[in-house]
């Protein structure tokens, strides 16, 4: 059985068809504000700045405003792969670096900021994950310049905070209607977090880290809430995917089951991952077989369910079709939480809302339940308590 991150990989190794930036090795533009934090070597890692070549570049980093701005999956990657990554080999706990410095001067910024950079060598290649999104040539970096910036003011004051833990900060900041994206950057430029503690942490970690934080503090406040009374089933399309994410009138449990349907040729690959089957009431503690995407969802569906005061069950259906390209957890993020921004259908038993489903979904209702654990319980559970 191929797994998931061997899967993805062959599909990423398609993406040579994209071009990036011809560019020497001087850049003067600016940085939406944007850094990247690499994991290879750690604890000794590569960071550096994202750069574009011209001025006023936020969009190419709010992947919060992508979808609401009808961005399509080709407008994401063009502009993404317009981003040019310098890069240094530091420590994680070198915070007093004078590259790194910049770095967290920049992901505190509330706008773009003006840099210039010297390269050691002209930028090449580019990057694809299901991790974080694309982005354009990178090289070394010799020397950096920023011109004047902005901090953020809750940002600012969590950074100067350094009795406040990485956690609460990172709840602080949600809570006072900072961005995921902003929250993120904060995180893996050791901005956050009781001093002495403090670190670089990779970019692909930090996100992970900051979705499964704030779905903890939600799940902390949904289990109080009311249990839903109906089957909701909320839907949305977007970057060559279809998302239905139902709801269920249970105590808080989750299910993720994706499929990637014809992306490289006649396959079609399954994937799944739960938590909290009927009858255990404690988060998942190991982390997913299936990766970020479980914990960005999961935040999507809590996040929800914590504005509704309710709370729910939780069976979400990925299907990703021909042309799909991985473009970063957020394209589950977003597009969950677009999802349940939508009217729902109501349902009064889960075989109604299945039997709804099956006429959405290309592959048959019967291959998502032979993948999945809640689902199948789902099933059974419906028909011996009628």
């Amino acid at each position: 059985m191929v797994g998931k991150g061997d899967y993805l990989k062959r599909i990423t190794s398609g993406t040579t068809k994209w071009r990036t930036l011809e560019i020497g090795e001087k850049l003067d533009g600016s940085s939406p504000p944007s850094i990247f934090i690499g994991s290879y070597g750690y604890p000794k890692v590569y960071a550096g700045p994202m750069i574009a070549p011209y001025h006023g570049s936020a969009i190419l980093d709010q992947p919060e405003q992508w979808i609401p701005n009808n961005k399509t999956q080709e407008d994401i990657i063009g502009f993404r792969l317009d981003l040019v990554r310098g890069k240094q080999l530091v420590s994680i706990k070198e915070l007093d670096n004078k590259l790194v410095q910049k770095l967290r001067e920049i992901s505190l910024s509330e706008n773009s900021v003006e840099s210039e950079a010297q390269f050691k060598s002209i930028p090449r290649g580019m990057s694809f994950s299901e991790d974080h999104s694309p982005f354009g040539p990178s090289a070394g970096i010799e020397k950096f310049e920023i011109g004047n910036f902005k901090f953020e003011q809750h940002l600012e004051k969590a950074y100067y905070d350094t009795d406040l833990k990485a956690g609460d900060g990172i709840w602080d900041l949600y809570t006072d209607g900072v961005s995921f994206s902003q929250i993120q950057k904060a995180l893996s430029s050791g901005t956050l977090g009781i001093g002495k503690e403090r670190k670089l942490v990779p970019t692909r970690w930090s996100i992970t880290a900051a979705d499964s934080t704030l779905a903890n503090r939600l799940y902390r406040g949904v289990i109080y809430y009311d249990i839903l009374e109906n089957y909701e089933v909320y839907e949305f399309s977007s970057l060559n995917n279809y998302y239905a994410v139902i709801l269920l009138p249970t105590p808080w449990q989750y299910e993720w089951i994706e499929a990637f349907i014809h992306i490289l040729g006649k396959e079609e690959m399954i994937f799944a991952d739960h938590e909290c089957v009927v009858g255990k009431h404690n988060p998942k503690k190991e982390y997913s077989s299936v990766g970020g995407c479980y914990y960005s969802c999961k935040f999507a569906v809590l996040e929800a369910l914590w504005k509704m005061k309710k709370q729910a069950g939780a069976l979400v259906l990925r299907e990703a079709y021909e042309g799909y390209v991985p473009l970063g957890v957020f394209n589950v993020r977003e597009n969950v939480r677009n999802a349940l921004k939508q009217k729902p259908k109501e349902f009064d038993s889960f075989r109604g809302a299945l039997t709804y489903l099956s006429s959405k979904l290309r592959l048959p209702v019967s291959r998502f339940m032979q993948q999945g654990v809640l689902m199948p319980e789902m099933v059974y559970h419906t028909q011996t308590t009628l």
